[in-house]
């Protein structure tokens, strides 16, 4: 039932002061101006019957005499196969001149799936980037962010596991996006072919924050009932740190005690609330997250990553226009190495692994002027090879021939007692040069 109240008690940025009785959080209000617009509202804070708003655009123009309508429901996300191809806001408002978007409504920001439904991950969810597919396996229902500075390219990295899942459904959620980035999604997907099962929320930077905060939601309330219907469905999101600083605006502007660095105490839960809408469901379909988390100065220990890394499954590190090995980590990986893979896929990643940080070693000395032995000169030869083959993002080839590419390269390098994988392995992969 909608309430109407005639009274805005103050105005502040974004935030609308409301005295009104028996309203909920995150509920819609439409704010009537006395230029006959409307403007969308979200409550952003209950204290009594002293309703903070957040409005979704510009408040220039709205007085504390224009009029309030408490709409009794939440911001709601259309689904169905209409959703498909198109590009909307935060707001759920056509970004891409097309007509409104017509089918079931559902509620966002709702709790996470059901526990009981839920299933152990065990299936490989491939992307033919030999870091991740062979060395940081990526699980269906997995939720995993990229951790990056700026300027990397993670956005591309983005684009290229969206194009080349084998997922049924893929879900953008952009966050504080240029300009530039937003129509390089755009061209990506329709130069690739991946249009037609693509949805893109999308905040730009110059977009309401509030927005910022509703584009996760969005994403994954659409998620989720594409979800139910057996779909499996891929969700990407760039960038999460955009997001938390949208929260830490917002908070600023209502005078909230700041916690970490100024971030709300309420920050991982924030972040937890979405990154635990992954899931893999018992009998029906499933939703993989991968987000973007770009660290201040490239700190990790800054308070958006060093949360994130406490609710997810592990990280991509991405370093230098490349996966970095060593700050990677799948925790879901030993789940479906050998087990849904090749029976060699454990050995031969973890021999690479090992004898490039070797190599790491073999190059100091070199940098330093000691003289190599013939084992370092081996490393050194190694390593320019595996970052060619394997750390090169621009490598696309399937698991498979990426693991035979291991075997080739190992073999190029070193002899086969010095690789240190068991026998039975060597006798049946080991490659003849």
């Amino acid at each position: 039932m909608e309430k109407v109240y005639d009274r805005i008690l103050n105005i502040r940025g974004s935030l609308l002061t409301v005295r009104a009785k028996n309203a909920k959080l995150g509920e819609l209000a439409r704010v009537q101006r006395g230029d006959g617009n409307e403007t969308l509202a979200s409550v952003l804070s209950v204290d009594r019957d002293l309703i903070v708003l957040q409005a979704f655009e510009d408040t220039r123009g709205i007085s504390t005499g224009d009029t309030v309508t408490f709409l009794g429901k939440r911001m709601r996300v259309p689904t169905g196969s209409n959703l498909l191809g198109r590009r909307l806001s935060g707001s759920g408002e056509s970004l891409d001149n097309g007509p409104a978007v017509r089918g079931e409504e559902v509620a966002i920001g709702q709790p996470s799936f059901n526990p009981v439904r839920r299933i152990v991950p065990r299936e490989q969810v491939r992307t033919n980037i030999p870091m991740i597919d062979v060395f940081n396996c990526l699980v269906k229902s997995q939720k995993i962010p990229i951790f990056s500075i700026a300027g990397e390219p993670y956005n591309r990295l983005l684009m290229r596991i969206g194009n080349q899942t084998d997922a049924d459904i893929v879900i953008i959620g952009g966050m504080g996006l240029r300009y530039d980035d937003y129509q390089s999604f755009i061209d990506n997907a329709e130069q690739s072919g991946s249009i037609e099962k693509t949805v893109m929320f999308i905040h730009k930077a110059t977009d309401p924050a509030v927005e910022c905060l509703l584009v996760p939601d969005m994403a994954l309330g659409a998620a989720e009932k594409f979800a139910t219907q057996g779909k499996d469905v891929l969700v990407l999101l760039t960038d999460m740190s955009a997001f938390a600083d949208s929260i830490k605006e917002i908070m600023i502007t209502m005078d909230q005690v700041p916690s970490n660095r100024g971030y709300p105490g309420s920050l991982y839960s924030d972040l937890a609330a979405r990154y635990e809408k992954a899931v893999d469901i018992d009998g029906s379909g499933s939703i993989t997250l991968i987000a973007v988390t770009t660290m201040p100065g490239g700190d990790v220990t800054h308070p958006i990553p060093d949360n994130t890394g406490y609710i997810t499954e592990g990280q991509y590190y991405l370093h230098g226009g490349r996966i970095d090995p060593f700050g990677s980590l799948s925790r879901l990986k030993q789940q479906v190495i050998g087990h849904v893979t090749r029976e060699d896929h454990g050995d031969i990643a973890n021999c690479q692994i090992r004898l490039y940080a070797e190599s790491k070693k073999a190059k100091e000395r070199e940098s330093m002027g000691f003289r190599l032995s013939r084992w370092d000169q081996k490393l050194i030869q190694f390593s320019k090879l595996f970052e060619d083959r394997m750390m090169n993002l621009s490598v696309n080839i399937p698991l498979e021939e990426a693991l035979d590419l291991g075997w080739k390269t190992l073999a190029e390098c070193f002899e086969r007692h010095e690789v240190g994988i068991k026998e039975a392995y060597l006798k049946k992969y080991w490659p003849t040069i």
